[in-house]
């Protein structure tokens, strides 16, 4: 059974950094696309950041590049979001989700990720 369970959400101030966990069982990572989402209350889910499924390619919404990076430890079957120079406006409930349709470069809608982690809380606040 592919499961995603996430770790590390935290309250941090702004300015701080937070290392978000994302650990995979049931599959392998090497055959699927692995993105980062949040949803803030009261705003809609938006694609943070992905990596893609065998070259490791990765991608940013503009809200967090030069900030956030995100990486893979294939071995460990986990995927990390490295969140620094955090701000308020980070505060959401952050999720990881895969998908093994998209083989090309990962894409930050929603839509082709079939399996979903429960979700980690980041508050950003002095």
């Amino acid at each position: 059974q592919l499961q995603l369970v996430e770790s590390g959400g935290d309250l941090v101030q702004p300015g701080g950094s937070l290392r978000l966990s994302c650990a995979a069982s049931g599959f392998t990572l090497g055959s699927y696309a692995i993105g980062w989402f949040r949803q803030a209350p009261g705003k809609e889910r938006e694609g943070v950041s992905c990596i893609k499924r065998s070259s490791g390619s990765t991608t940013y919404a503009d809200s967090v590049k030069g900030r956030f990076t995100i990486s893979k430890d294939n071995a460990k079957n986990m995927v990390y979001l490295q969140m620094n120079s955090l701000k308020p406006e980070d505060t959401a409930v952050y999720f990881c989700a895969a998908t093994a349709r998209v083989i090309g470069l990962c894409v930050l809608s929603s839509s082709p990720y079939d399996y979903w982690g429960q979700g980690t809380h980041v508050t950003v606040s002095s």
